[in-house]
């Protein structure tokens, strides 16, 4: 796999927007009496190893069941320690720790994807994991590409401030049953998508070849199907200064990509998150849905496993695959928790060849530790193997996102979400919209390297 980071390697970032966006009298009551942390703050205690623990799951509902079998585990394992889990929506997980952060009432352990990281270690909330996953049974079995993707996502100081869990990578779904009946081939390339999206709409019948992201959750799934048409392969230009959205190729792109809605998708598509979008694909009439591996259970349950397949996104006209980002989620450990040895004990029993392995079969999702990566489960989940073997045969390029910037999620979510569903209404140019986020993620990147001297 290529990736195309923008190396930092000294200092921490700054909080910015992310943390500006946090009200003080919204605190958290979650923790309040049975948590790690007295809701001083500070910088917690190793503990004796017992005792216990609170975990906060970032994607609430969809993984409880599977985390509270693993966590179930841990605890006949551990019978010292206890472990209280508190499921929390993906959608809501960043602001109820940003508002814990600044109120002081901490989980110990919690889910920590690599778009989040930068905004809670630069509010230096996390406990740098370096020196405890060198001297743990994970040394030398976790891959090697997602450490590096959350190092690069941590705020710049090079540090290790979670550890890796899975690869969340985007997938395209299509109705295989659909496709045969209309004698369209796989849509493996652009060109094919964009032809298979429009023969299999039928308005009439209600039956549309496409569902387009249009609300949460919009501007990653949008920089994907760009740059995935135009082949760049870089999110900064070559003096890391200026930013690659904005480049000419990256505007047609979104115009094309735009000009799909609601000519073969669905009206209710601008206000599509991705539970919206995955339930409507699950039970229409939809011939293609791009979503991340995910939801993938979700597809066989609602479809069965004769009806659709997951591939990677399509190839460019220069027959290459490039994609945006390389999602990886992981564990963290807060560093105000008071009980960080149990806390440790916890985020290595999870991320452990049987139970990473666990995890990963039920989210369909690519494991992190070696060994799970070679359970018989993957070749059945054809998805998941496909979107592995295109990330380990060199045929894709992953342009990675900007995740170090403390302003990333406020700029790709709360700035410009509102704004691309003014580009699929064509209230606002795919050109404007670009333009005002690409000035957006310069002055953020100025902001950085100015901090960073």
């Amino acid at each position: 796999m290529k990736i195309s980071i923008l190396a930092r390697s000294t200092g921490r970032g700054r909080r910015g927007r992310t943390s500006a966006a946090v009200t003080l009298g919204a605190v958290l009551a979650l923790t309040a009496t049975a948590c790690g942390d007295d809701g001083s703050g500070g910088a917690g205690a190793e503990g004796d190893g017992k005792g216990e623990i609170v975990f906060w799951d970032n994607n609430g509902g969809v993984r409880t069941d599977i985390w509270k079998e693993i966590i179930a585990d841990f605890e006949k394992a551990n019978p010292d320690i206890d472990v209280q889990y508190v499921g929390i929506a993906s959608t809501e997980y960043q602001s109820k720790v940003d508002t814990a952060i600044q109120g002081g009432s901490m989980p110990d352990v919690g889910g920590i994807s690599a778009s989040m990281l930068a905004g809670f270690a630069a509010q230096g909330a996390l406990e740098p994991l370096d020196e405890r996953l060198e001297g743990s049974s994970l040394n030398g079995k976790l891959n090697k590409d997602m450490i590096e993707s959350l190092r690069a996502a941590g705020g710049g100081d090079d540090r290790l401030y979670s550890v890796p869990t899975s690869a969340n990578n985007g997938v395209l779904y299509y109705r295989t049953d659909m496709f045969e009946k209309a004698g369209l081939e796989e849509p493996t390339t652009w060109d094919r998508f964009f032809e298979a999206a429009e023969k299999l709409t039928d308005k009439g019948s209600n039956r549309f070849g496409y569902t387009i992201r249009g609300g949460a959750g919009s501007i990653a799934q949008a920089l994907d199907a760009m740059y995935g048409q135009s082949g760049i392969t870089s999110f900064w230009d070559s003096t890391g200064r200026k930013t690659t959205v904005n480049d000419p190729k990256n505007v047609k792109a979104l115009e094309k990509y735009a000009a799909l809605f609601k000519k073969v998708t669905p009206a209710a598509d601008l206000n599509n998150d991705f539970t919206k979008m995955v339930a409507q694909w699950d039970s229409g009439e939809i011939g293609m849905l791009n979503h991340n591996l995910g939801s993938y259970q979700d597809h066989v349950k609602a479809l069965g496993v004769g009806k659709f397949r997951g591939i990677p996104q399509p190839i460019g006209p220069d027959g290459k695959r490039v994609q945006v980002s390389n999602p990886v989620d992981g564990i963290g450990l807060f560093k105000s928790s008071k009980n960080k040895d149990a806390a440790w004990k916890f985020i290595e029993f999870a991320v452990s060849a049987q139970s990473n392995s666990k995890f990963n079969e039920s989210a369909g999702q690519v494991p992190a530790h070696a060994d799970a990566a070679k359970d018989a489960w993957i070749a059945k989940a054809e998805p998941t193997k496909l979107a592995a073997d295109a990330l380990s045969d060199g045929s894709t390029t992953i342009v990675q996102l900007p995740y170090y910037l403390p302003d990333w999620n406020t700029i790709s979510k709360a700035d410009n979400e509102p704004n691309f569903q003014k580009v699929l209404l064509g209230d606002m140019t795919a050109k404007a919209f670009l333009d005002g986020l690409a000035e957006q993620l310069n002055e953020a990147q100025a902001e950085w390297d100015e901090q960073m001297g």
